[in-house]
Parts: structure tokens; C-alpha cells; sequence
């Protein structure tokens, strides 16, 4: 899932401060690009805690004014790519199969943990 939400960018003392009022949160970067990339970095990580919380992530304000020396920039994420970065610890998974399909498997050395992940990533559309 992509989503998109303005900031504020103001000078600080060690570069440029950024606010996510979406979130309430902050972050900054000594430059620009620094500051956009640590800002996309927030928004992405406070959005998946968001959903792994179950919680309903905030509207975007696109309506947010800049005071006297600030700028308001907008910020893009990729919630499903950033989670697919930096989420990679292993859950275990329980299934069933008939015992005559498990026997085949083992028999040719078929990793079912890599056919398991191939078969949702197709099915989901994500690999």
C-alpha cells in the first residue's frame, strides 16, 4: 500500500527539522535529501506499527499551512516494500498436507518453507 502525507521542514541547528503532523512525530537531516529520505523512513515505520497494531492510519491533512520559515513538502511511502525491507524475521506456520503428498516432498528434497513463501507471494501478488 502507498500513501502520502505532508510534512513541515524548518532549518534546525544540525540541518533541517521535519514534522509529520499526521503522526505527531519528527525527524530531521543535515540536507534535503537526507530529510525527505528520514521522513519517508518515519512515516513508513509509524504506518506499519499503526496496522500491526490494528489501528486505522490518520488522513492525510492536505490543508497544513507553513508558518514564517518553514515549507510543507509532501512525503510518499511504499508501507508494503519498507515492510518487506525490514520486516524479515521468520513466524513458524502450521499446515496440513495428505501424508502421501508429504512423503513425495521429502523424498525429492522440496523445501516446503521457500514453496510456501513462492506460493503467497504469487497468490498475493507481492513477489
Amino acid at each position: 500500500m502507498r500513501v502520502v502525507y505532508p510534512v513541515i521542514i524548518s532549518k534546525g541547528d544540525l540541518g533541517l527539522l521535519v514534522h509529520i503532523p499526521a503522526f505527531d512525530c519528527d525527524t530531521q537531516g543535515k540536507d534535503f535529501p537526507e530529510a525527505l529520505n528520514m521522513a519517508r523512513d518515519a512515516v513508513s515505520l509509524v504506518a506499519i506499527t499503526y496496522e500491526d497494531m490494528g489501528k486505522k492510519l490518520p488522513e492525510a491533512d492536505f490543508d497544513i499551512k507553513a508558518n514564517e520559515g518553514e515549507m510543507v513538502a509532501l512525503i510518499d511511502a511504499d508501507l508494503t516494500a519498507y515492510r518487506k525491507k525490514y520486516d524479515n524475521k521468520s513466524v513458524r506456520k502450521n499446515c496440513t498436507i495428505p501424508n502421501w503428498l508429504n512423503i513425495e516432498a521429502e523424498r525429492q528434497g522440496i523445501n516446503f518453507s521457500a514453496v510456501l513463501q513462492e506460493a503467497l507471494q504469487k497468490k498475493l501478488a507481492i513477489g
